[in-house]
């Protein structure tokens, strides 16, 4: 019997395209200047249809986001704490008018500034709680995962351990333990994002370990191995940079939890004062007994910035997972596809 060799992808056929089309993006990608190559604009630029709206959208009110964070001083009209102007009380339950547009609270904040503010505390919890989950949690997956043995063995059971514990529950309790229950700025940003960090720590734990099981075995490093290459730089050249490809989308999801969590803490009566930062669990759990007046704007606008904020987060995340991914990712048709023949 006779086999025939495969006969290679024709330019004309669906295969060839796709792979002629992966092949022009990849060097286009490759000449494209640094600040192109940046992860977002990377994406952005590769992204089509409803992808590309969905990042563009996740994008928009990240950044808005973090304008406000930054800039509150200075687009707030007010302080956060502040119930009066020129000597003049601002009035309690006061609907939306010009002089506030979203209207005042029961104690007499007044909404927007209490939402712009609001921004500050939640980015900086975000940021804390996720960066630190982030380091420890590779760090450990890494060592883990490279070194095995008991080692191994103990930081995954610590690991499962950690991850059965209901996050709220743990949030509450370090709460206490650090502030007592109520505290000021940075003791409540600290008591939300170390519960944070101690609950998330396990994702990257677990994703980071897995994947460098799977690459230690793989050629690349056993070569490295036989040339001489020490363990730190194996671990820190080979295996680091393949093993992180994963954690856009834990990173995106752990954001939005952190906005969440430190939201219920507010709610539940165990965030910060009131008279130390803006927190939007907070003014929600203050607008619950305006609700059954028909008083809705003390509790719509917080609630819509923490919609908004986990919204935006999770639209980046889930799109730039979409893109990194070659069976999700939408491929642009070349324009002769799009015509019909005669």
């Amino acid at each position: 019997m006779t086999l025939s060799n495969p006969e290679p992808v024709g330019e004309g056929e669906p295969g060839g395209t796709d792979l002629a089309a992966e092949s022009a993006a990849v060097a286009a990608t490759a000449r494209a200047p640094w600040y192109l190559r940046l992860p977002v604009v990377s994406h952005l630029r590769r992204s089509v249809g409803l992808q590309r709206g969905m990042l563009v959208a996740g994008v928009v009110i990240v950044a808005v986001l973090l304008l406000s964070a930054v800039a509150a001083p200075l687009i707030a009209p007010y302080g956060f704490a502040q119930t009066a102007a020129d000597g003049t009380p601002f009035g309690t339950q006061q609907p939306p008018s010009a002089a506030h547009p979203l209207g005042t609270t029961v104690t007499g904040f007044d909404v927007l500034s209490r939402v712009i503010w609001g921004t500050r505390t939640a980015v900086a919890v975000m940021a804390c709680a996720v960066v630190a989950s982030l380091f420890l949690g590779v760090a450990l997956g890494l060592l883990s995962g490279y070194v095995g043995g008991w080692l191994d063995r103990v930081l995954v059971m610590l690991a499962d351990a950690i991850y059965a514990f209901p996050s709220l529950l743990l949030a509450i309790v370090m709460s206490i333990v650090i502030s007592g229950g109520q505290s000021d700025a940075w003791g409540g940003i600290l008591a939300a994002a170390l519960s944070i960090t101690v609950v998330f720590v396990p994702q990257y734990f677990r994703v980071i370990r897995a994947e460098v099981v799977r690459l230690k075995a793989e050629p690349f490093v056993e070569a490295a191995k036989v040339i001489g290459t020490g363990h730190r730089r194996v671990m820190g050249t080979h295996l680091l940079r393949n093993a992180t490809r994963t954690l856009p989308l834990i990173f995106t999801l752990n954001a939005s939890e952190a906005i969440l969590t430190l939201a219920a803490l507010g709610f539940l009566g165990f965030g910060i004062e009131p008279t130390s930062a803006s927190e939007w669990g907070y003014d929600l759990n203050r607008a619950m007994a305006d609700a059954t007046s028909g008083i809705w704007w003390t509790g719509l606008f917080p609630g819509a910035a923490i919609a908004l904020a986990v919204l935006g987060v999770t639209l980046v995340g889930e799109s730039v997972n979409d893109l990194n991914d070659p069976r999700l990712r939408t491929r642009r048709r070349r324009r002769s596809e799009r015509k019909v023949s005669a």
